[in-house]
C-alpha cells in the first residue's frame, strides 16, 4: 500500500513565485542578449550611472559575489561600456565608471527591461496589475524583506 499525498488546501506560493521569476529572468536575459548585455551587466551599468559606486557596492546592489562581479565588470570593460577608476571620495577605492557608449547602451537596456516588465504584466487588467505590484512590494518590504539564517542557505536563482 502506498501513502497518498495530502491534498493541497492553499496555492503553492513558492511554485508561483519561482516559476514566474524563472520565466521573467529567461525573457530578460534573451531581450538584453539582443544588445550584447546580460542582466548583471545591465544592473551594474544603471546603478553605476546613478552615483559614484565601488565594485563592492555594486556587487551588493546586484546580489553578486566577488567573482561574479569581477567577471561582469571585465565584460563591461572589454565591451568599452565601463572602466575601473580611482574614487574621488576615497583614493584607496576604485569605482566603476560608465563610458559614454555605456551610458547610451544603458538607455537602451532600461527601455528593454521596462518593455519586458510591461509585456509580463500585459495580460492583467489594470486593477490586477496595480494590486499585484502593490502586494509584492508589501511582501518585499515586510515579511519577506530578509532571508532567514540557516546552516544550509537556499541558493538564489540568478542569471
Amino acid at each position: 500500500m502506498t501513502a497518498m499525498a495530502p491534498a493541497r488546501t492553499e496555492p503553492d506560493l513558492s511554485f508561483l513565485l519561482d516559476h514566474t521569476s524563472h520565466v521573467l529572468r529567461t525573457r530578460m536575459a534573451a531581450a538584453l542578449g539582443e544588445i550584447g548585455l546580460t542582466p548583471r551587466m545591465h544592473c551594474v551599468l544603471v546603478h553605476a550611472l546613478e552615483e559614484e559606486r565601488t565594485q563592492v557596492q555594486l556587487a551588493e546592489i546586484g546580489d553578486m559575489d566577488k567573482t561574479t562581479m569581477v567577471v561582469t565588470v571585465d565584460a563591461l570593460e572589454k565591451a568599452g561600456l565601463a572602466e575601473r577608476r580611482p574614487s574621488a571620495k576615497d583614493r584607496r577605492a576604485r569605482i566603476i565608471a560608465v563610458t559614454e557608449q555605456g551610458a547610451a547602451v544603458a538607455v537602451d537596456s532600461r527601455r528593454i527591461v521596462d518593455q519586458v516588465h510591461a509585456d509580463a504584466l500585459a495580460s492583467l487588467a489594470d486593477a490586477d496589475r496595480t494590486a499585484l505590484l502593490r502586494v509584492l512590494g508589501l511582501l518585499v518590504e515586510g515579511d519577506l524583506a530578509t532571508p532567514s539564517d540557516s546552516p544550509r542557505p537556499a541558493r538564489r536563482a540568478r542569471q
